[in-house]
């Protein structure tokens, strides 16, 4: 995959999901400087019905538990925009029940802070990957990461009901699987640090040059904070 579609993607989801960031200047060394730190930005292109999807997203939440506070992480999906499909006008690979879970979750990334989203997306994985895009687990999950189903936004977005037919989460899922195919991601899950595919996961983990494993995600994110927040 180039370089110059991981900035492609990079830049479309962060305009995509509205992200405020402070004012950053670049050095004359590369280096950044600003209010903040900058966080590593990570994309994780999945499909949520998916098992290489669930058990990606399980190693990173052990990532997670050690570089939280210097990822900024988000999730793309994967499927085909089809006009005949008549509920999502998208073709997603593992039913229309999978269309659904990408729509919940795209809801839940865009109107609850990270915390309380991704804990939605680990929730729904638990139930096992037959259970991911039901309207019952999603307002399970909801309730059980906190999430305020009904006035936060996201039920709006997803559906009142949990069915993810509501016409924003539609549209959001449309948007993003055109997102998706632009950055040229076809597997799930393909692993995205600072804009360079470093990881996929297919059935078994392939093109992983830096390892595979937590600890190796850790590593690689530590790196690129350090490259990111240089002097």
């Amino acid at each position: 995959m180039r370089t110059a579609n991981c900035f492609l993607l990079l830049s479309l989801v962060s305009a995509t999901y509205s992200r405020v960031v402070d004012p950053l200047v670049i050095q004359p060394d590369g280096a950044f400087s600003g209010a903040q730190e900058v966080k590593v930005p990570v994309v994780l292109g999945v499909m949520s019905g998916c098992p290489d999807a669930l058990l990606c997203e399980s190693v990173f939440d052990h990532v997670l538990d050690r570089v939280s506070a210097k990822v900024d992480l988000s999730l793309t999906f994967i499927g085909t925009v089809n006009a005949s499909e008549p509920d999502f006008g998208v073709t997603c690979k593992h039913g229309p029940q999978e269309c659904a879970g990408n729509v919940q979750e795209l809801c839940a990334q865009k109107y609850e802070p990270f915390d309380r989203w991704w804990e939605f997306v680990q929730c729904q994985n638990f139930q096992g990957r037959y259970e991911v895009g039901k309207p019952e687990t999603a307002l399970k999950c909801a309730k059980a990461a906190q999430l305020d189903w009904e006035n936060s936004g996201v039920g709006t977005c997803a559906g009142l009901d949990g069915d993810g037919k509501a016409e924003e989460g539609v549209r959001l899922l449309r948007e993003n699987v055109v997102v998706t195919k632009k950055m040229g991601i076809e597997k799930s899950c393909t692993v995205i640090i600072n804009g360079k595919q470093v990881c996929v996961r297919d059935g078994a983990w392939k093109q992983c040059e830096g390892g595979h494993e937590p600890s190796d995600f850790v590593r690689q994110i530590e790196e690129e904070y350090s490259k990111l927040n240089k002097g």
